[in-house]
């Protein structure tokens, strides 16, 4: 029952990112600050086929602080 609980789970999970993702990335990375001091990291991304050409240069770990 396990398997199938977790197999039914994954299949449903796969169509919530639809046709336009293009690539997952893990790792930390940051955006740079905005004028407010706000940044935003994670260390999952998912990219859609849009964003994927510029995403290294806005989102990459040198934004991140070690603070």
């Amino acid at each position: 029952m396990k398997i199938l609980s977790t197999f039914m789970l994954l299949l449903m999970l796969t169509n919530c990112a639809g046709g336009n993702m293009a690539k997952v990335k893990f790792g930390k990375r940051c955006t740079a600050a905005d004028e407010n001091g706000l940044k935003e990291s994670s260390y999952v991304w998912v990219i859609s086929k849009e964003a994927l050409k510029s995403f290294d240069k806005r989102i990459n770990k040198s934004n991140c602080s070690d603070i």
